[in-house]
């Protein structure tokens, strides 16, 4: 492959992402004109058919949207439907609730972290492999995903699709006898989630940035999980600084019911998902997002872990906007969801109800959670007696393409860059460039619709 002249590289598939789809770059006289990430796999229709169900059903259909986050989708579907029943689920069903999405950040980030972003920085093509020479660190990422996992099926009912949450709280609410074993579990877990970050520190992190406005939700005086309001921090280039600046930049927000009027949805002709923008220019959610808004917010232990890793003090209005750094922020963030299950557990005391009472009525219900991936949004529409009349799932990677897209542009430049004179690109590195810059998001592609086949153009 040449600077010029044309030639086409394909690439059969990324691996260490969850679903299919394919990288089509495009570079003229040594400049890249084009970076359009093709999402081809089959769109599932579940707005389609949740259309005609009753108001109890979407937490339960939504959850098989995906089996590595159904946790987020379960919680943002109860939220919206809640939403337009007026009700608010409050005291020990709330705090039960935060801790199930605390699992599901345990285990997922840690699944993350370990088998499927890992391999790039230590120069391996997969787990199995790394973990011939770095075995307790695999060993170690497996205990830590385990544990979230046992919290997943305390709460609900089993570690993958769980079937205990309804609408209101869960159909059973475990005993404070049930969860002390589990304490204790997630102790050792959060010893091994402060080496992780020890371990993630010493990767060699490429020089990046992101000129993306970051979407999070916020909620004063602790870190956005469950809920929360939608809250931005502009792109640093609307502060005449460069993309990888790391100083915080004042924020704004907007009620969640004006979400749809912000984060606007439109279809391209090469994705089957949906691109997103907010307020008409490309956004990041997701841990750099939250990192950014609600970094201040971190348990005590997960700060002084990220100030030790490198990442300096939030609360000094210090951001990170390297996206290669994300792993480092994500394990963070397994220390701060270990803090705050103990937390949770050490505060519990068991609800009168395991659930309360959610009766149907008409109305237009939002729902919005922190997925470990990014803001999951959820709309249903409900007639008097609770059918469902419409729905709008607007998932996390379905937003961040755009920012996606810039981001491996100005990785694969910078990379074209950093070789002046040379007349030939190796088409390995740069296939593996681009994966790992998209590994850097841990794209959740089938929740977006549905990487890598990846094609060149030189001209």
């Amino acid at each position: 492959m040449t600077h010029r002249g044309s030639r086409v590289v394909h690439v059969g598939g990324l691996s260490r992402v969850e679903g299919e789809g394919a990288l089509h770059l495009r570079v003229d006289e040594g400049r890249v004109t084009v970076a359009r990430l093709r999402i081809y796999e089959p769109p599932r229709f579940f707005e389609a058919f949740l259309r005609g169900r009753a108001h109890t059903e979407p937490p339960d259909i939504t959850s098989r949207v995906c089996g590595i986050c159904p946790v987020a989708y379960q919680m943002s579907a109860c939220k919206a439907v809640e939403d337009a029943c007026g009700v608010t689920v409050t005291g020990p069903l709330a705090g039960l609730r935060r801790l199930l999405y605390c699992g599901e950040w345990i285990e997922s980030q840690t699944l993350h972290i370990h088998l499927l972003h890992a391999p790039d920085f230590l120069g391996y093509p997969d787990a199995i492999t790394m973990a011939r020479r770095h075995r307790a660190d695999v060993e170690r990422g497996l205990r830590i995903k385990q544990a979230g996992n046992a919290i997943v099926e305390l709460l609900g009912g089993r570690a993958i699709h769980p079937i205990n949450v309804r609408l209101g709280g869960f159909h059973r609410t475990p005993t404070r006898a049930e969860l002390a074993p589990l304490a204790e579990r997630l102790r050792r877990a959060r010893e091994d989630a402060l080496h992780t970050v020890e371990w993630a520190a010493g990767f060699d992190f490429p020089d990046a940035g992101c000129d993306a406005q970051l979407l999070a939700l916020a909620e004063p005086g602790r870190y956005a999980i469950e809920g929360g309001t939608p809250t931005v921090m502009p792109a640093p280039a609307s502060a005449g600084l460069p993309s990888d600046s790391t100083r915080a930049l004042p924020t704004r927000a907007f009620p969640l019911h004006e979400f749809e009027q912000h984060v606007v949805e439109r279809q391209l002709p090469h994705s089957t998902a949906l691109y997103s923008s907010l307020d008409g220019r490309p956004h990041l959610t997701g841990c750099l997002a939250r990192y950014a808004v609600s970094g201040r917010w971190l348990s005590p232990l997960a700060l002084q872990a990220a100030h030790a890793a490198g990442l300096g003090d939030p609360r000094a209005g210090v951001v990170c906007r390297n996206p290669f750094r994300s792993i480092l922020v994500r394990a963070v963030e397994v220390v701060h969801a270990l803090d705050e299950a103990l937390r949770l557990i050490d505060a519990y005391e068991p609800p009168l109800a395991p659930a309360v009472p959610v009766p149907p009525r008409a109305g237009t219900g939002r729902g919005a959670t922190e997925a470990p991936r990014g803001l999951l949004y959820h709309r249903y529409g409900l007639t008097a007696d609770g059918t469902v009349t419409d729905a709008s799932l607007i998932p996390p990677t379905a937003q961040n393409q755009d920012a996606i897209e810039d981001h491996l542009r100005s990785v694969v430049q910078a990379h074209i860059d950093s070789r002046p004179g040379a007349d030939d690109l190796d088409d390995d590195e740069l296939r593996l460039l681009c994966e790992r810059a998209i590994r850097n998001h841990d794209p959740c592609i089938s929740c977006s619709a549905h990487f890598l086949d990846l094609t060149v153009e030189h001209l």
